[in-house]
């Protein structure tokens, strides 16, 4: 299932950057910059997020929520500026699920992005390819009969690269993506060691392929879902 996310969000540099930033191979994100034209989009797609700028050329963001609670249930995360307190709190009342302050890391964005999506039951819960059976929502995690106990930095490395079997991911990605603790600064090291723990517990040496110079990937095999 493709997952969909708009972005409401008038400046364009921006906009296209956090497109860039929260695309993945199963996932679409749009982009518009006015209330007007989010309305139609909105009435003709089916979302299953939307990223909502408070400050917007035609009205405010806020209003819009408002708006869109009426007959809505879709998860929003309102983007502001880091001293306006009061539309977070406007925000929040009028139904808005989470929010991200400007300036903001966008790795902690893309944590926020996936809570809300798992929530909505956007992501994949469980992924199953031959003797590996991963179950993310259970954390129970098994080749054939043998169930391995994984940490949490862990279990995000695991589903990174599940949801995107069959492709690389980069080390800086992977990176980004698992240490969501807003730190400026990741020995890369910490990935390595990550990895070789991950495919030691798996025994998924022949799974978790290193492309040198770049990052790793889950080799796709047939009757994998």
């Amino acid at each position: 299932m493709t997952e969909r996310i708009l972005i409401i969000e008038d400046d364009a540099t921006l906009a296209k950057g956090l497109q860039r930033a929260l695309s993945l191979e199963k996932r679409e994100v749009c982009c518009c910059e006015t209330l007007g034209k989010a309305r139609s989009l909105l009435k003709g797609d089916n979302f299953d997020l939307v990223l909502l700028d408070v400050n917007l050329p035609d009205g405010n963001g806020c209003d819009f929520l408002e708006e869109m609670r009426k007959e809505s249930d879709i998860p929003v995360i309102v983007l502001t500026a880091n001293d306006m307190e009061t539309d977070i709190v406007m925000g929040l009342e009028l139904g808005a699920d989470d929010y991200v302050t400007k300036p903001f890391s966008l790795a902690v964005l893309r944590a926020r992005v996936n809570t809300q999506l798992r929530k909505r039951g956007g992501s994949i819960g469980a992924f199953r390819n031959g003797e590996y059976i991963f179950d993310f929502n259970k954390m129970e995690f098994y080749r054939g009969k043998e169930q391995a106990e994984l940490s949490k930095t862990e279990q995000k490395l695991l589903r990174i690269l599940t949801e995107n079997a069959g492709l690389t991911v980069s080390r800086s990605e992977l990176i980004d993506r698992t240490w969501t603790d807003g730190a400026e600064y990741v020995d890369e090291n910490a990935l390595n060691v990550a990895i070789k723990r991950l495919r030691d517990k798996l025994s998924a040496g022949e799974a978790i392929k290193t492309v040198y110079g770049i990052g790793y990937t889950w080799v796709k095999q047939n009757g994998e879902h």
